[in-house]
């Protein structure tokens, strides 16, 4: 996989569940009344609106502010509490996090989607233990199960993880969220064919499940499928047109399918739905490389880092780009950042490898190898190994 070609599309690896605002398109002459529920989520709405208008003029800061000054406020702003949770997460701020979402599910404590944040912020603090149980309460209903995995991975019990999960599916044919949740841990593996597998058996449980037909999607597209990825992903949109993974991963399959100009107007979409997140940036960024516009690229590959500093594919794409114009020591600083920022992601191992081959740096180049042969990405761990060979094989042959 690690060729020119691995200016990775960054997928969006389940729906996005944030409410997305009513339609509420009234005549000049037409009274509404809403009930105080209805008033609270309206209020959230709006709220969570203005910080995303904030966070696209480039002000995180701002729409931090705001969003705490509501959420203090309106202490029962449960959509609201929890998106300043993200915002602070993704700030690096992870107490701040951590304390919101401990408030949100000290009052319910069966909140998966709040789970799942403090699941996401305790994996990222290496509290492995923890995080599983986070994650394991966020589920069915919530895209916990690529951090499941990883999880297990670095635990060292991923292959009794996923035993048991295909077990539990094989003897529970008709229940849709286990079939789903194997099809996303194959999907993870990157076995794409088995994925499809359990996804199909998930959409024969419910044909309108969002989770199911974005993974469907996503196996189409690592199969180089983008006319079927395409008609699954359109059927997600057909169930709930405004969900970002979808859109997301839509606009990667016109990519894949040239169409540059209808995934740029589709990516746009998705990125004016939910500016504070990385993938329509990356993506972005992929499509103007593809144009040619590498400077472009970077800039917008930056712009998601600075959004979400935790996601390993704006790295990925800002290392292959310093790497393909000779910049290395700039390659070298920003993945030093990703291995920080995703410690198990092989694709940014690799690339530091590169970098610190590039530069002569043979030793520092090895361990960063040694490290991506255990990438859960075949093609990553096989081109790994075979570089590490070389190189310890140059070494060998090098005058004393």
């Amino acid at each position: 996989m690690i060729r020119r070609t691995l200016l990775m599309l960054a997928m969006a690896l389940a729906p996005a569940l944030l409410l997305a605002p009513p339609a509420l398109a009234l005549g000049a002459n037409e009274n509404v009344i809403l009930s105080a529920d209805a008033h609270k989520l309206a209020d959230q709405l709006a709220a969570i609106a203005y910080a995303r208008e904030l966070i696209a003029a480039g002000d995180m800061d701002g729409a931090i502010t705001a969003l705490s000054q509501f959420v203090a406020s309106h202490p029962d702003g449960t959509e609201a509490a929890r998106f300043l949770g993200d915002l602070y997460y993704r700030q690096g701020r992870f107490d701040r996090a951590e304390a919101v979402y401990r408030q949100l599910l000290a009052r319910n404590p069966h909140d998966k989607e709040t789970h799942n944040r403090l699941g996401v912020v305790y994996a990222t603090e290496d509290r492995v233990d923890v995080a599983i149980v986070e994650f394991q309460d966020a589920l069915p209903g919530t895209d916990s199960v690529r951090d499941l995995v990883l999880l297990h991975l670095r635990k060292g019990d991923l292959p009794q993880y996923q035993s048991e999960m295909v077990r539990l599916a094989d003897t529970n044919p008709t229940d849709g969220d286990i079939q789903e949740e194997v099809g996303e841990i194959f999907d993870t593996l990157h076995q794409p064919a088995e994925a499809i597998v359990y996804f199909h058996r998930a959409l024969d449980s419910d044909g309108r499940s969002i989770a199911a037909l974005n993974g469907l999607g996503m196996a189409y597209l690592d199969l180089h499928d983008a006319a079927t990825a395409t008609r699954y992903l359109g059927d997600c949109l057909n169930v709930d047109p405004l969900n970002y993974a979808c859109l997301d991963n839509l606009g990667v399959a016109k990519i894949q399918s040239g169409l540059y100009d209808e995934a740029l107007a589709t990516l746009k979409k998705a990125h004016r739905l939910e500016p504070e997140r990385p993938e329509a940036l990356v993506n972005f960024g992929y499509l103007a490389d593809q144009r040619g516009d590498w400077k472009r690229a970077v800039a917008y590959y930056v712009q998601a880092i600075s959004v979400n500093p935790y996601v390993p594919e704006s790295y990925v794409n800002l290392g292959i780009d310093y790497e393909h114009n000779g910049l290395y020591a700039l390659a070298q600083s920003a993945l030093l950042k990703g291995v920080a920022a995703a410690p198990y992601d092989g694709r940014v191992r690799y690339l530091l490898a590169r970098a610190y081959a590039a530069q002569g740096q043979k030793a520092l180049a090895l361990t960063q190898l040694r490290a991506a042969e255990t990438s859960l990405d075949p093609g990553v761990a096989q081109i790994a190994k075979e570089e590490s060979e070389r190189l310890v094989q140059s070494a060998e042959q090098a005058p004393q």
